[in-house]
């Protein structure tokens, strides 16, 4: 009996002190803050790119330049068209791409964008705004956080107008700054390709 309670009582203090998940802060320009939950055991590689390009300070003062109601809206483009990145993609973490991610694009799910190559992303992301969006995205994006704190905000964002397009942000919404607390673990990012200038 004295066994067991000691393997009980070993296991409940590995998993109280087992690694916590990254957590984000968006500061954004006018609406507020919003708290973001990564999940490096969903899609490990796709978290530890986020984390090092917010690291670098890569997201500070970049926009959301597109908005799709009841749909997305993204941002992350140094050029702030759609057509921008870091200089390098990584592999997409889906299941499209022969890789397990169980996380559905629900209300709230942080996912990169990416092009028509599954292995195109790069720093560009997209917030879901309506669990619908799960029957087009599942599947087909790295899904890898959620956003836990601030989807009063999201929603006033998604009252901005959009242009004739039916996306493009008449005013983009700027990202101010982007912090991340890995509380104390380093993360390595594998880039797999470098853009062409």
């Amino acid at each position: 009996m004295k066994k067991i309670i000691f393997l009980l009582l070993t296991l409940l203090f590995l998993t109280g002190c087992g690694s916590k998940n990254p957590i984000v802060t968006m500061e954004i320009e006018n609406y507020g803050n919003l708290t973001i939950e990564l999940y490096p055991a969903i899609a490990p590689n796709t978290v530890a790119n986020f984390v090092n390009l917010i690291e670098e300070g890569f997201y500070d003062g970049l926009t959301f330049h597109r908005l799709v109601k009841g749909f997305v809206i993204q941002g992350g483009d140094p050029l702030g068209n759609g057509t921008g990145g870091p200089g390098y993609t990584i592999e997409g973490e889906f299941k499209s791409n022969n890789f397990n991610n169980s996380l559905a694009h629900n209300m709230g799910v942080i996912s990169m964008a990416r092009g028509n190559s599954y292995d195109s992303a790069g720093s560009q992301f997209f917030i879901v705004l309506d669990s619908k969006a799960r029957t087009s995205l599942d599947g087909n994006y790295a899904s890898f956080g959620k956003v836990i704190e601030g989807m009063d905000i999201i929603k006033k964002m998604e009252n901005q107008e959009v242009a004739e397009d039916g996306e493009t942000l008449i005013e983009k919404i700027v990202i101010t700054k982007m912090s991340v607390d890995t509380f104390g673990k380093k993360y390595t990012v594998k880039k797999i390709t470098q853009d062409i200038e």
